[in-house]
């Protein structure tokens, strides 16, 4: 499989989209999923070009999870989640819809069952207040 420079990421990542960025290094950005199936959702994506897990560098692939890590441990403390899960498919067959290697960073909280996938946000400025709170705390 080859990896396809039109993909909605690599076009997040060449500023032809808009996104909500929460985090960014010289290796990964971090941005807010417009379709959060929890409030706080984030994606975690590397620069480089690569599908998924199956083909990234392993050297990138250490930073984007070193950034997992850390953003997870963020989202808890900043929007007072009780737990996190974490999300990562490969190819179609795994679940894969976006075809560059991500991660989803999913705050959960007691009692609250995760949205359905696939549903737009309806007001983008809960998501600048989330970002806003997490944001605040990479300070």
């Amino acid at each position: 499989m080859t990896y396809d420079d039109n993909n909605i990421f690599a076009k997040i990542l060449r500023g032809e989209i808009p996104s909500e960025n929460v985090y960014e290094n010289d290796k990964v950005l971090v941005f807010m999923d417009i379709m959060p199936r929890s409030p706080g959702h984030l994606l975690v994506i590397p620069k480089s070009k690569c599908r998924n897990i199956l083909d990234i560098d392993i050297e990138d692939l250490h930073a984007v999870i070193e950034t997992v890590q850390m953003m997870a441990k963020i989202v808890l403390k900043a929007l007072k989640a009780d737990g996190v899960t974490i999300q990562q498919f490969n190819e179609a067959p795994g679940g894969q819809e976006v075809f560059h290697l991500h991660f989803h960073i999913i705050p959960r909280y007691s009692g609250e069952r995760m949205g359905l996938p696939g549903k737009m946000v309806e007001d983008m400025s809960a998501l600048k207040n989330q970002a806003d709170k997490i944001r605040s705390l990479l300070k």
